[in-house]
């Protein structure tokens, strides 16, 4: 049996290496990175370490095999992450040097570590919250991405929030079906920065 159930502290290690066995628009990116935490380091771990009581995570006999992490007010997530999160990182990680088409992907990762992009202002107004979301395979195909998602979605309505919006890779068409078949609308202008090559999606709570 899987539960659902509030992050805690300890299950930042399992958080961080799902991050990596999903970060190819879904699939496993390990042969891509050198250092296994740096997808997590920008797109699980800070929400888990600032915003505990906006993380969800899925658990069987295994483990920690999904989760779902966001907070309500992007912005000021983004000011937390700017005073609280980056700075070690940043100290941790160097900034990459030279053309970036030669960089790898840590060297990328890192890149975004020192220089994170905020959320598109007019998306960020209209759907304060934002999540990322992500499952083993082991644990997919039995419904509980729709019982992790619907934990947060109560959450969040509960509080008061009025929308939320998540980004998905171009290339992962089995996530852009979840999204939409949960309620999601695929955002367009005002919404989107035309240059941002990513799939955006939002929902109004």
């Amino acid at each position: 049996m899987a539960t659902i159930r509030n992050a805690r502290p300890d299950d930042l290690e399992a958080i961080y290496e799902i991050s990596l066995l999903t970060g190819e628009a879904g699939q496993d990116a390990s042969a891509l990175y050198h250092d296994r935490k740096m997808i997590g380091h920008i797109y699980s771990a800070p929400y888990v370490t600032l915003s505990p009581e906006t993380s969800f995570v899925v658990e069987d006999t295994d483990g920690v095999a999904g989760y779902v992490v966001g907070p309500y007010d992007t912005p000021a997530f983004e000011d937390r992450l700017e005073s609280e999160w980056w700075p070690a990182l940043r100290a941790r990680y160097p900034a990459p040097q030279g053309d970036p088409e030669g960089w790898n992907a840590d060297q990328r990762r890192s890149f975004t570590i020192h220089n994170p992009q905020r959320a598109f202002a007019a998306r960020a107004a209209e759907f304060p919250a934002h999540i990322h979301m992500n499952m083993l395979p082991r644990l997919q195909g039995q419904g509980l991405g729709t019982r992790l998602l619907n934990r947060w979605m109560t959450s969040a309505r509960q509080a008061g929030i009025k929308g939320v919006h998540l980004g998905t890779n171009a290339g992962n068409i089995g996530g852009q079906r979840f999204w939409a078949s949960r309620g999601f609308e695929r955002l367009a202008q005002p919404f989107v920065d035309p240059t941002d090559r990513s799939i955006w999606f939002g929902q109004y709570l």
